[in-house]
């Protein structure tokens, strides 16, 4: 497996707006052909970057509870 590393210094993330301002949530950047996120509780923790079409298939899992 290639582990490819993101420059995301200068990614802007973007919380949900289902997550009422809240602290209990992810936060989600689009970088050109990656997605990245992170917890928003804790940034120290630092971000994930996967392909945009990894992303965009485990939303639809969610979305569809395919995640069983």
């Amino acid at each position: 497996m290639k582990i490819q590393v993101t420059d995301l210094t200068t990614a802007v993330f973007k919380k949900s707006t289902y997550s009422n301002g809240g602290d209990n949530c992810i936060e989600v950047a689009a970088v050109p052909g990656t997605t990245a996120f992170r917890d928003s509780k804790d940034l120290r923790l630092g971000a994930v970057a996967v392909s945009t079409a990894a992303f965009d298939h485990f939303v639809s899992a969610v979305k569809t509870e395919a995640l069983d």
